[in-house]
């Protein structure tokens, strides 16, 4: 099944982080990565005046996987890389991943809501999955992707910082 994974971060080493994750979801899981989004430096939305600019991209990778198992294992990658299990909402973190869609699936629960219920009014996520699927048409929605991005209103602090957070174009897979 395709899944698009959003990661941010906005502690320490952030590009740093976003590789670390990748490199663990690789290493840990059944998975290969199809496409990665350009990293973009942008404002924290919704985060306490002392949060300071997030790095964000969007992957998507092929995996078996069920989407709580996935679930399971991003979390535990976030925990490792130092983001408490306990926390306030939206608090700095060293590293966020979310699955954004899960194929076709819609799933609501106490654990998991895919599609990414806030996902069509980030413009964070937004730009970087439009880069990768632009006219993906999310579970539940009418519009494509670069379309909800386009009726966002402008705004001028979401800045492309790398190309790519594997630094490569090469689609990388779990051995």
């Amino acid at each position: 099944m395709l899944y698009g994974i959003a990661l941010g971060s906005n502690l320490g080493s952030r590009l740093e982080n976003l590789q670390r994750g990748v490199a663990l979801l690789l290493e840990r899981l059944p998975a290969k990565v199809t496409a990665q989004a350009p990293v973009y430096e942008t404002a924290p939305v919704d985060c306490g005046p002392e949060a300071e600019s997030f790095l964000n991209s969007v992957i998507e990778i092929e995996t078996a996987l069920e989407p709580h198992e996935l679930h399971s294992h991003l979390k535990r990658i976030e925990n490792d890389l130092g983001r408490p299990e306990k926390r306030g909402r939206n608090a700095p973190r060293t590293l966020d991943l979310d699955i954004l869609y899960a194929g076709g699936l819609q799933i609501a629960d106490e654990i998991l809501t895919i599609p990414h219920p806030r996902l069509h009014e980030r413009r964070f996520v937004l730009q970087p999955l439009a880069d990768i699927r632009p006219n993906l048409v999310l579970p539940g929605r009418s519009q494509k992707v670069g379309d909800l991005l386009n009726a966002l209103p402008p705004n001028s602090e979401v800045n492309r910082v790398s190309e790519t957070i594997l630094g490569s174009e090469v689609i990388w897979s779990w051995e």
